[in-house]
């Protein structure tokens, strides 16, 4: 169960970061430096999250394995 909750939670961090994107992206086409930040700071939340999940895996099978 726990795993499920983390892979989710990875999904939806990245559902997240494309509505972000997408919304910036729709405010303006050109490249603009605190847009830049914010599409940074969204794609940096789903890679802590997707980390968050390797650890929690991690956590479960080692024991398993060893």
């Amino acid at each position: 169960a726990i795993l499920a909750i983390v892979t989710g939670f990875v999904w939806v961090a990245e559902m997240l970061n494309t509505c972000i994107e997408h919304l910036a992206d729709h405010i303006t086409k050109e490249r603009h430096p605190e847009i830049g930040v914010i599409k940074d700071l969204a794609a940096g939340a789903v890679l802590i999250a997707a980390i968050t999940a390797v650890i929690v895996a991690l956590f479960i099978f080692i024991p398993k394995i060893l």
